[in-house]
């Protein structure tokens, strides 16, 4: 007889609106103007998102030095760029298409604004990843100095700075953490300078919610995403934290552990920003096969952001 399994699955979870524009961007470009189409960097941090786009007629590269044939168009991806990838497009005659998430060309205009204002400025987040690559090439090098831990800030030294201080911050961090390093940073330099409303989006904190609502309860806790999403491996520490430690990633090609599935009770479900809702209906079915499953979605925010396209798409 197959054991009974209680799955409480997060919502909201999986695609956020930036993920689906830049996806739709992908797409539409290829109508427009035919295939191939380039795109600079993975488009989403998504393996099945990206093999499906090259189905269709993508070519990902990771630097526009790669583009074999300038006559097509490039497609810059949701994290953003340095300014420096714009300027060598258009150094080559490219047509491109800037498909970074509104929200990342937020924070983009707040350094910038900050940097003209005569700020010296810290950015929180994650050393390699293309979001941070993207936002400290928006200004000179050297203007932005990053902080991915509360042990860096420590570090600091009221002498580093030679002008008034203000933070930014990557739009997929954990809420919690980031809240921890704010906290020291503020101890630390008493008049440094916040955004006015906060950098990480909507969708990371809403993701995160929902995970802590459900993790205390869980045996297993499963969330669905690549192993480069920055905000997909936020929600596995999430997890951990509220109290499953038994969280684990599902990746491209990564086994179920079954056996451990079968011998829970609980299991929590959720799925990182990028990550196709369709993996999520493949987990529960997989599920399914070997145990006798009911499911409760448990909803912590109504999420109605949709953001336009770019104008050459419209």
């Amino acid at each position: 007889m197959k054991n009974e399994i209680k799955i409480f699955l997060a919502s909201p979870r999986g695609f956020c609106a930036g993920v689906e524009r830049a996806i739709e961007i992908v797409n539409k470009t290829l109508l427009k103007y035919g295939k191939p189409v380039y795109v600079r960097h993975e488009i989403v941090h998504n393996k099945q998102v990206v093999e499906d786009l090259k189905t269709r007629g993508a070519i990902f590269v990771e630097e526009i030095s790669e583009i074999e044939d300038l006559t097509r168009p490039v497609i810059f991806s949701a994290h953003g760029v340095p300014k420096t990838v714009p300027e060598e497009a258009k150094l080559k005659n490219l047509s491109y298409i800037d498909a970074t998430c509104p929200l990342v060309s937020k924070v983009h205009r707040e350094s910038e604004q900050l940097f003209k204002n005569g700020f010296d400025i810290i950015l929180i987040g994650h050393r390699g990843h293309p979001e941070v690559i993207g936002t400290m090439g928006q200004l000179p090098k050297g203007s932005v100095k990053l902080v991915e831990t509360s042990e860096n800030v420590l570090s600091l030294k009221t002498e580093d700075f030679t002008k008034p201080l203000a933070y930014i911050t990557q739009t997929t961090l954990s809420v919690d953490d980031t809240f921890q390093i704010i906290k020291l940073l503020k101890n630390k330099f008493p008049n440094i300078k916040g955004p006015l409303k906060e950098d990480i989006c909507y969708a990371t904190t809403n993701r995160q919610s929902a995970v802590k609502q459900i993790a205390p309860n869980c045996d297993m806790f499963f969330v669905i995403g690549s192993t480069n999403s920055s905000n997909s491996v936020r929600l596995v520490e999430v997890a951990k934290k509220a109290g499953c430690l038994n969280s684990q990633l599902i990746h491209f090609g990564k086994d179920l552990p079954i056996e451990q599935i079968k011998r829970s009770k609980i299991i929590g479900i959720s799925s990182g920003a990028s990550a196709p809702e369709q993996l999520v209906q493949t987990l529960i079915n997989e599920i399914k096969k070997n145990c006798t499953v009911s499911i409760e979605e448990i909803i912590v925010a109504e999420e109605k952001v949709v953001f336009k396209l770019p104008k050459e798409l419209n």
